[in-house]
């Protein structure tokens, strides 16, 4: 028999109680304890309430899931069986919500981004002789006429 307030291990035996974890209380994958433990740790607050860490857990495995749903897709649609940091980095760059995330994240190995600049393509066939050259010409150099005439002007002023 066990002392007041204790339990021995052949006791919760006995009963048949089998102790679970937080993880595996809350439904979750990611580890409720070493989150726990690391916020403690790391003296992000002086008191860190039970939920916490659990509800940390919970955003971080929804999270990396949402990441690795995505990031799958893409690793399909370019015929591969594997994901590669460039999947990631294709990923977060096409999602908006996961790109303001991770905007100022750097992700090693994964290329950039494919983009085409409106200055390089032609949208008129090369052959073909413009006339709006001269419209640009004429406006550019009305830009330039204003430009120069605010200048005049702050100099006056």
């Amino acid at each position: 028999m066990a002392a007041k307030g204790k339990t021995l291990a052949s006791d919760s035996a006995a009963s048949g109680k089998k102790s679970l974890s937080r993880s595996q209380k809350a439904g979750l994958q990611f580890p409720i304890g070493r989150i726990a433990r690391f916020l403690r740790n790391r003296k992000y607050a002086q008191h860190i309430g039970t939920e916490a860490p659990v509800f940390l857990a919970a955003v971080l495995e929804y999270l990396a899931t949402e990441v690795l749903e995505i990031t799958g897709n893409v690793a399909r649609d370019n015929k591969r069986l594997r994901i590669i940091p460039r999947h990631i980095q294709l990923t977060v760059r096409h999602d908006e919500e996961l790109n303001t995330l991770l905007d100022d994240v750097t992700i090693c190995s994964s290329g950039v981004i494919p983009k085409n600049h409106n200055n390089l393509s032609s949208k008129t066939p090369a052959g073909v002789a413009a006339a709006d050259d001269d419209d640009n010409d004429l406006v550019n150099y009305l830009r330039l006429l204003v430009l120069l005439l605010m200048m005049m002007m702050t100099m006056i002023l």
